[in-house]
């Protein structure tokens, strides 16, 4: 899960992802058409990113992103632009098979798989990806494998560690995974980039693996200049009807690297040359060009937005003094103006939908609902006869904002909470103390407002890393302090379920149950836009994933 702020829209943790009522149209907004995609061509994307690895134990980007068109997985993502990604087999023959109570997983991969030179594709070599993994030398990964694999506390990789027991190779087509416990969503935890193969005779250089990767995808990596450009040629050794997730449909695939945020989005704007076949992936349409967008039909045709994405939400420190008792945080949920939190993020079209869930839209799961049913604006004096009910006078909060992205939202939250009669002092702070700050072990400080975007479309995203006891502190998100010991249960509870629709209603009963309690005031979806070419094909972004499939992109002549 990824904790992001919406100046960036994840752009930096999502460099290379696919890594938000619309007005253009629902999520279809400057989708080109399916039918007018084309084999062939150079597909350009402009990326803010100055160093890219296709490393995949070091990669954190969402199964929809660069690195998958140059590695596969298990299993893989198959979108469509109004609903949430799909999990579809990819190496594997299904989404895998489940035993022993939800703790034994087991995979078959499809016959005749072969890498970029022609070799063979083995259990061994994903077994192998995913040890490497664990590696120190290697960090940065997701880690969901790590915890559910049994021993994955103690092990620290090939190099030094041998071989990881809880993963079983019984032949080159089978690889088995012991669980320490029922988990439910590891066939999405299967798509993630460790999943990809790696041969272990071609892992010499560890350190520089991510420069050249040994292809399973559509594409193979041809050249590589740090700070400037990553161009990949196909593989040919990719074979289209093993794949359902991509479409392979450019010739040449070239990330033009190092750009400024207006450099990109000013280049998409004038769609000229080689940018008539490029879009951006990562850098939304800042509030300074919106007008400029607006204004000129032809480019407001070429963005993209997303119904809904990451959930802005302001969390409440319920462990201090002045915001331990619940009456007084469900009277914040009356005061807060969430209509003005929309403006600062660019108003309805390109901010977001005000939002009143944890569970974001297009995550099953999401059920529309609103628990206060306070106006956008806030009702500040049904808020000031709550706190009086609960014996609260002269309520004085600091409020921790990032003084580079935050202090907008910070403010319009301040304004609101004023005319409740409540007092909030703006304390800005730069990202990694703000971070430290919140997800330490001495919070300091009332209210901060923070954005959370899952890493698969699963709701323990939205629910587990936020709001569970084990979060506290010690790096965790949890950052409101909540603790419920019956949220706790039906947090193990939802996890454990390996019925997905069962699942969903799970996490579904904690969004209200969580609610009911006010440790938190959801504010907005937030929407990304992002820039196309007038060339560029299947460009989309849903409620979940908020960013293009890169996957499937195509050109037109």
């Amino acid at each position: 899960m990824k904790r992001i702020t919406r100046a960036v829209a994840v752009a930096a943790a999502l460099a290379l992802a696919a890594a938000a009522c619309n007005a253009n149209d629902k999520s279809t907004s400057g989708a080109g058409s399916t039918a007018a995609a084309e084999q062939g061509g150079t597909f350009h994307i402009l990326t803010t990113s100055k160093e890219i690895s296709l490393d995949p134990a070091k990669s954190q980007n969402l199964g929809i992103s660069s690195i998958h068109l140059v590695l596969r997985g298990l299993t893989s993502w198959k979108t469509s632009p109004d609903k949430a990604a799909e999990l579809v087999p990819d190496l594997a023959t299904d989404t895998g098979q489940v035993s022993d109570g939800g703790k034994t997983w087991t995979y078959k991969l499809k016959p005749g798989l072969k890498y970029a030179d022609g070799s063979p594709i083995v259990a061994a070599d994903i077994k192998y990806g995913i040890e490497r993994s664990f590696a120190p030398e290697l960090s940065g990964g997701l880690g969901y494998h790590k915890s559910l694999l049994v021993g994955g506390d103690k092990y620290t990789g090939p190099y030094k560690g041998g071989e990881l027991a809880s993963v079983e190779t019984p032949d080159d087509t089978t690889i088995v995974f012991k669980l320490n416990k029922p988990y439910g969503d590891w066939p999405w935890v299967a798509s993630m980039p460790a999943f990809s193969p790696v041969p272990k005779k071609a892992d010499t250089d560890p350190a520089h693996y991510g420069e050249k990767p040994v292809a399973s995808g559509p594409y193979q990596v041809k050249s590589y200049a740090p700070g400037s450009k990553l161009e990949l040629e196909r593989n040919p050794n990719w074979d289209k009807s093993t794949d359902q997730a991509r479409t392979g449909l450019p010739d040449s695939i070239v990330l033009d690297m190092g750009l400024q945020p207006n450099v990109v989005n000013q280049r998409l704007i004038a769609d000229a040359g080689d940018d008539k076949f490029a879009a951006t992936t990562g850098t939304s349409v800042p509030a300074s060009l919106i007008p400029t967008v607006n204004g000129n039909p032809a480019v407001k045709a070429r963005v993209a937005t997303s119904p809904a994405g990451a959930l802005e939400y302001l969390a409440m420190n319920t462990k201090r003094p002045a915001l331990a008792n619940p009456a007084v945080r469900k009277a914040i949920e009356y005061a807060v103006d969430k209509q003005a939190v929309q403006v600062a993020e660019g108003g309805p079209e390109f901010g977001g939908e005000i939002a009143s869930t944890l569970i974001t839209p297009g995550i099953p799961g999401y059920n529309k609902f609103d628990l206060y049913q306070a106006p956008p604006a806030g009702d500040p004096e049904k808020a000031k006869q709550m706190l009086a009910a609960a014996g609260v006078s002269n309520l004085n909060l600091v409020l921790v904002a990032d003084n580079s992205t935050g202090l907008d939202v910070a403010q319009a939250i301040q304004q609101g909470l004023k005319r409740a009669g409540i007092t909030v002092q703006i304390k800005p702070l730069d990202s990694e103390p703000l971070t430290d700050l919140i997800t330490g072990n001495k919070p300091d400080f009332d209210l901060t407002v923070s954005s959370w975007l899952p890493d698969f479309p699963s709701a323990i995203g939205n629910i587990q890393p936020l709001f569970a006891s084990s979060e506290i502190g010690n790096g965790g998100y949890n950052i409101s302090r909540y603790s419920n010991p019956a949220v706790d249960s039906g947090i193990a509870a939802a996890t454990a379920e390996t019925d997905r629709d069962k699942a969903a209603g799970l996490w579904a009963a904690l969004d209200k149950q969580i609610l009911q309690d006010a440790p938190v005031v959801p504010l907005v979806y937030a929407r990304n836009a992002f820039l196309h070419g007038s060339k560029v094909q299947n460009f989309y972004l849903s409620s979940y994933p908020p960013y293009p499939n890169q996957l499937i992109i195509g050109l037109s002549k």
